[in-house]
């Protein structure tokens, strides 16, 4: 066979992704609160895009509906997936509709509405009330500390963690603040000085003993004790006794003082007010079944001004700014044409949970079963990948509070009913029998509960489950029951 070139001819098959197409599958895993900046951002540069009020209410009429199971003949919403074979953002596409209108002829929403977003101006007086942050409450004590003191005092408070403790070794501070390692000494004293007591920490004893110290109650039995913390954590009240040399009265006061203490008193200036979550689809017991809604209220309705574009289009123009409007014109029917169907794939996938986990909506926690995301994917036709973007970030409102939709994913282990008994069923099972246990159980003893109510549980599953609870065994049990009768 020679050698030389030549041309070849193959036929091959490959998917190839648009940039739009990979924004749109990258919306369906966003937040409501990172939806509500990429429309903002897309309302200030595209001028044919506007944003409406939606109905102002969760429990409008306009909902997503998925009641199959219960016998309805409910209109079944397209999924996302379909973007890939769809024309997004052609002109002639209706994406100006009224969708509510559309929805309640169908029987079926997914109209992105509800919310007020820009109604009001942001309140900059926001950001002027925030909370004094440790380093901050720190350097306002450090001031009129002038000197090399001062100032190595200032770096190891910009050193310390949110708990409060230093981790950053006094040798480096002083290099870094061309001092000397005994003014390095000094300064880290007069941080362990300030108010909260036993910040500028180096480890767990130093912090309890500095706040010892601020409550004047450090006498050298106290420091024995701090310094044999890993043997009262394991219970050993009677070598404590031993070392520090104090009958069992004392000891118990003792302990009862350092339970005051805070071990990371950083932490108090680190917290923050938990933020909002909206849910994205409530659920609701309608008849016989349930009914799944999208939130209308979670995101502002976003049009396509088709009359500023004909005025626009009427207007004279030159080549550039022909292409330029098409571009904001295709722009903004892809962007809402895309969130239509993130809100669709939402509720057609809530509903799809919803009917795979009915007994946790009937019955509690103790009803849920083992799912997939493959499982949910193949009753819904849609890609494995999609569901797990969707259920990401995503959470739902129902009788027995909030949840997020990754909530009810999980594997589980075998029951007599065939199903089986999800992760946080068996979870909330052994939690039950320890809080009600009237004497110590073993590992073992509550396998075998557990399989008396219908879960096979093994014991190293227990185990698993107990420590994932953060639930000690049943020594530590015994011990922690032993100390607080004592």
């Amino acid at each position: 066979m020679g050698l030389g070139p030549r041309i070849d001819l193959r036929v091959s098959q490959q998917l190839v992704m648009t940039q739009q197409l990979q924004q749109a599958i990258k919306l369906l895993a966003l937040s409501n609160l990172e939806i509500e900046a990429v429309i903002a951002e897309e309302l200030a540069k595209n001028p044919l895009l506007e944003s409406q009020p939606g109905e102002g209410s969760a429990t409008s009429d306009t909902i997503v509906r998925e009641d199959r199971e219960f016998g309805d003949d409910a209109a079944d919403p397209s999924g996302s997936d379909e973007l890939i074979g769809s024309r997004l953002g052609t002109e002639d596409s209706p994406v100006d509709m009224d969708w509510q209108a559309a929805a309640l002829e169908t029987d079926s929403f997914a109209d992105v509405g509800g919310g007020s977003a820009g109604d009001e101006a942001f309140d900059f007086d926001r950001l002027e009330g925030g909370e004094t942050g440790l380093a901050e409450h720190l350097l306002a004590q450090l001031r009129g500390t002038g000197g090399t003191i001062g100032r190595l005092a200032g770096a190891i408070v910009n050193e310390l963690e949110e708990t409060g403790y230093l981790d950053t070794s006094l040798k480096l501070i002083a290099e870094e603040c061309e001092a000397s390692e005994a003014e390095a000494e000094q300064a880290l004293e007069l941080v362990q000085s300030l108010d909260p007591p036993g910040v500028g920490a180096r480890s767990l004893e130093e912090c309890i003993a500095i706040q010892a110290k601020a409550a004047d109650r450090y006498d050298p039995a106290m420091a024995r004790l701090i310094a044999n913390l890993d043997l009262l954590a394991k219970g050993r009240m009677a070598d404590l006794r031993r070392i520090c040399g104090v009958d069992e009265e004392d000891l118990a006061d003792m302990v009862r003082e350092l339970r005051a203490y805070d071990p990371k008193p950083g932490c108090r200036f680190a917290d923050k007010e938990p933020e909002a979550i909206t849910p994205d689809v409530f659920v609701r017991r309608a008849g016989g079944g349930w009914l799944v809604e999208l939130n209308n209220a979670a995101l502002p309705k976003v049009l396509v001004n088709r009359r500023y574009h004909a005025e626009l289009k009427r207007g004279p123009q030159d080549k550039a700014s022909k292409a330029w409007l098409g571009e904001c014109l295709q722009s903004a029917n892809w962007l809402v044409k895309a969130l239509d169907q993130r809100a669709r794939t939402i509720v057609k996938v809530a509903s799809e949970i919803v009917k795979q986990q009915q007994g946790f909506f009937e019955q509690g926690v103790a009803a849920l079963r083992p799912l997939t995301l493959a499982k949910v994917a193949e009753a819904i036709e849609m890609h494995e990948s999609t569901v797990s973007r969707v259920t990401s970030n995503k959470y739902l409102a129902c009788d027995r509070g909030m949840f997020e939709l990754k909530y009810f994913f999980g594997s589980g282990v075998a029951s007599e009913g065939g199903e089986g008994a999800a992760a946080e069923a068996v979870k909330a099972a052994i939690k039950a029998i320890i809080d009600e246990e009237s004497e110590i159980l073993s590992d073992d003893a509550i396998a075998v509960m557990l399989k008396d109510r219908g879960m096979d549980a093994a014991r190293r599953t227990v185990v698993k489950y107990r420590e994932a609870m953060g639930i000690g065994s049943s020594i530590q049990r015994r011990r922690q029951r032993k100390m607080i009768a004592g």
